[in-house]
């Protein structure tokens, strides 16, 4: 009897040690103990991993994972169209964190064949990036340095969104690409940025969620601001080439005022905490076109 009692004690304590959390499709992902060694297979997903904590854990990445500096050191394991399979099982993780529509699906699938446990990630919203280092840090046995850091996080946007959100509305259009000419519907995390600084994002409303557009459509929406993402901060007297296009059509309100804006894309286009930065830059690029009414 005594054997058994101190059997279900060890079921109980191993049951309790397991760590469940849910990734960005809501499939359950399980770890018997903290992750140790964790592969990550984007950019973004790194800056959270670091955020959450686990920096020193990761023992691969994929290009252009640079921030913070000390990620730039870790081996890479490819990029977002190929992968090194065969590196990556060298490396032994206990864990590994993918993109969902970023990586190549025929690789997803030949991973999932090892059996090692995947985390998707997608952040969609800015609470989704909160939640996601905290998940993160659940699964990393670090859950009080991601609690600081997504309690930072979301304490910076609900400062901006108190300051901006109700202001007079500036209607928006952020160019993704210049040919052909994109953008981002509604659903996606900067297209809430626009919102938390009391902009309204002109093609919320198209269906595909990197909609391909006309330089006649962005016309009949005439925009009160233009934002595109460069490379570098922002800077008033900065060159937008991306952006040239635009200037031929004096009568939009955008050209007009000189609304044309750059912001980093780095923190723009990554879910990470650094979409703090880039949305207190938007924001002050929005106040400056209100400024010009």
């Amino acid at each position: 009897m005594r054997l058994l009692a101190l059997f279900a004690v060890f079921i109980a304590m191993h049951a309790r040690a397991a760590i469940t959390v849910t990734d960005d499709t809501g499939a359950p992902v399980t770890l018997p103990a903290p992750a140790t060694r964790v592969v990550s297979l984007a950019p973004h997903v790194t800056e959270l991993l670091f955020a959450a904590g686990g920096g020193g854990r990761i023992v691969g990445t994929v290009s252009y994972s640079d921030y913070p500096n000390e990620a730039q050191a870790i081996p890479h394991v490819g990029d977002n169209k190929a992968l090194d399979l065969e590196r990556i099982v060298a490396l032994h993780p206990d864990l590994i964190v993918v993109w969902r529509h970023g990586n190549a699906a025929r690789q997803m699938d030949r991973l999932k064949a090892l059996g090692i446990p995947l985390y998707y990630s997608e952040p969609k919203r800015l609470d989704d990036i909160a939640a996601s280092i905290d998940k993160l840090g659940a699964l990393l046995g670090t859950q009080e340095r991601a609690r600081a850091a997504s309690t930072a996080f979301t304490r910076d946007i609900s400062q901006l969104r108190g300051k901006y959100a109700a202001l007079p509305p500036v209607r928006v259009f952020y160019q993704v690409w210049d040919d052909p000419l994109m953008t981002l519907n509604g659903d996606n995390v900067f297209s809430e940025v626009i919102g938390v600084c009391g902009g309204v994002n002109v093609f919320a409303a198209e269906a595909p969620r990197v909609p391909t557009i006309s330089t006649e459509a962005v016309l009949a929406a005439n925009p009160e601001a233009i934002v595109t993402a460069t490379p570098g901060a922002t800077k008033p007297d900065r060159a937008l080439p991306a952006l040239d296009r635009w200037k031929r059509w004096t009568s939009m309100t955008a050209v007009a005022r000189g609304n044309l804006f750059g912001i980093d894309g780095d923190v723009i286009n990554r879910p990470t905490p650094r979409i703090a930065i880039g949305a207190a830059e938007l924001c002050r690029d929005l106040d400056m076109a209100r400024a010009k009414r």
